[in-house]
């Protein structure tokens, strides 16, 4: 099951996309690439098979996955927080 990706992920994202996007999605595209390669070249075969902007593809799916990332993180401190 997928986490909730709350609005302060999902804002915390925003805000280092929105930042400097183009330097955002290179760092992604090594990110993935390390992480998840069949990711990467799902969302490269996805770009590619389209008439859609790949760079558009490539964000979207790139802010996908640091997002559910991210959620899956937070829940896991959540789980695991002991007072």
């Amino acid at each position: 099951m997928l986490p909730v990706i709350t609005e302060e992920v999902a804002q915390s994202v925003f805000d280092e996309i929105f930042t400097d996007m183009p330097a955002w999605r290179k760092k992604m595209i090594h990110y993935i690439k390390d992480e998840n390669p069949e990711i990467n070249t799902a969302i490269i075969e996805a770009a590619s098979k389209t008439d859609l902007d790949p760079k558009a593809i490539a964000l979207g799916a790139y802010m996908s996955y640091i997002m559910v990332e991210m959620a899956d993180k937070e829940n896991d401190s959540l789980m695991n927080y002991t007072e």
